[in-house]
């Protein structure tokens, strides 16, 4: 028995999971679902409201060859591997309620009211931290390139804040706090669902001559909590597992969008993420749970939002239901996307052989994941509802235990503005 450096679980390694037709380095899909051609249409169905994640017809077309190919088939093995790439790529099924949505989300909730600014008209953050002078995003070219910033004086404390309040309020329920690399191999990151090295991808690889051929930087903790747990098998008396960890998040994502415009989606940011491990039974309460968490996280600050419950073609491959959290950014005009929380049932665990014992028998755990604080937008909706319009930012009586009891954000004097200098080419 391998004790975990986590005081919940134990782990304990397990041989790799042989099934039908895998190999020994394959994953249990769930092939009794997928292969059964009475489940295609349902399947078809999925995937097209996915926006077409995957291929049912070519992985049927790949599992009747395979059936009828003799192991001692040169091509025997080639055929197995391309039948479980295609396998891989099916998406989770969907919750049969959100089956039944259009391609509309559904607000089940809104918590607090819009502020009411009067006849001034709030700025926009970028408004605000350049007549604060309390960020940097331009200029950056020499440094770190698009898509990238600078927080100053009391703006980069009140990053700091909010990672304290958020971690102060997981530990009090009970979340076990890890401190996770960000730096991963393929098999973790596509097993989370997360493709690589294809024309959508959002992961940065890192260069595989001076590196390695096989390491990336993360996108979100979730990746690197659910890679922990890896080969791992838990009493079914500690879940469910709840963990949390605060992580640089880097994303090679762009986007033209004007709602999404200046330090709403960038490179790299910080992030609290929460994760979980639950039995079968337990995942739909634990992803209420989540939410419920999320709620009393923002609900302090006061923000105003809207809970969101996310129609199929948002659930990308690994979510079999998702909701989302939008802010009002007033200066914006407009709701932004602050947090998610997806329950993935066991699409990550059975690629990661991650179990649970009942009795006798090993079952695969149910995975969830959700933001407890993704710091650039927080950040945004936090100073366009909390401006003043004599300059200053009010911090919610929630945060200022966490900032040194400050109440006010004002200007920043510390860090001089930027000023571009001509340098004249010399003669010489």
């Amino acid at each position: 028995m391998i004790k975990s450096c986590l005081c919940t679980p134990r782990f304990r390694k397990i041989p790799k999971i042989f099934f039908n037709f895998a190999t020994y380095n394959c994953p249990d899909i769930d092939t009794n679902y997928y292969c059964d051609e009475k489940n295609t249409l349902e399947i078809s169905q999925n995937i097209h409201s996915r926006k077409g994640v995957g291929d049912i017809t070519k992985m049927h077309e790949l599992y009747n060859l395979f059936k009828t190919t003799p192991t001692s088939d040169k091509a025997y093995d080639h055929i197995k591997e391309h039948l479980y790439k295609e396998l891989a790529s099916l998406p989770n099924r969907t919750h049969p309620l959100v089956k039944t949505y259009d391609g509309s989300p559904r607000i089940i909730a809104e918590v607090n009211k819009k502020k009411d600014f009067g006849n001034y008209k709030p700025l926009e953050f970028s408004e605000i931290t350049q007549l604060l002078n309390l960020m940097r995003t331009d200029k950056l070219g020499h440094t770190c390139g698009n898509k990238s910033y600078y927080y100053f004086g009391e703006l980069a404390e009140l990053e700091e804040a909010l990672i304290k309040y958020t971690v102060s309020v997981l530990l009090k329920e009970n979340f076990k706090l890890v401190s996770v690399p960000d730096i991963l191999s393929s098999n973790i990151l596509q097993s989370c669902g997360m493709p690589i090295n294809t024309d959508r991808t959002q992961i940065y690889s890192l260069d595989p001559v001076h590196h390695g051929p096989d390491l990336y930087l993360s996108g979100t903790a979730e990746m690197s909590l659910a890679g922990l747990l890896k080969n791992s098998v838990h009493a079914m008396t500690n879940l469910p597992l709840k963990l949390a960890a605060v992580s640089r998040c880097y994303r090679a994502e762009t986007s033209n969008v004007v709602e999404e415009r200046g330090t709403y989606r960038v490179h790299q940011f910080t992030k609290v993420e929460m994760f979980a491990a639950t039995t079968k039974e337990q995942s739909d309460e634990m992803l209420e749970y989540l939410r419920k968490t999320q709620e009393n996280l923002f609900s302090p600050l006061g923000l105003h939002m809207k809970v969101l419950d996310m129609p199929p073609h948002e659930l990308g491959a690994p979510a079999y239901r998702k909701y989302d959290i939008e802010a009002w950014m007033p200066g914006r005009n407009n709701y932004g996307e602050i947090s998610s929380c997806s329950n993935c049932t066991d699409y990550q665990s059975r690629r990661l052989n991650i179990k649970y014992s009942e009795g006798n028998l090993e079952k695969y755990v149910h995975t969830l994941n959700g933001t407890a604080c993704a710091i650039p937008r927080m950040l945004i909706a936090l100073l366009e509802t909390h401006q003043d319009p004599r300059g200053k930012i009010n911090i919610p009586n929630i945060l200022q235990p966490f900032i040194s009891g400050k109440q006010l954000i004002g200007k920043n004097s510390i860090v001089p503005k930027l000023k571009l200098l001509k340098i004249k080419k010399s003669n010489n």
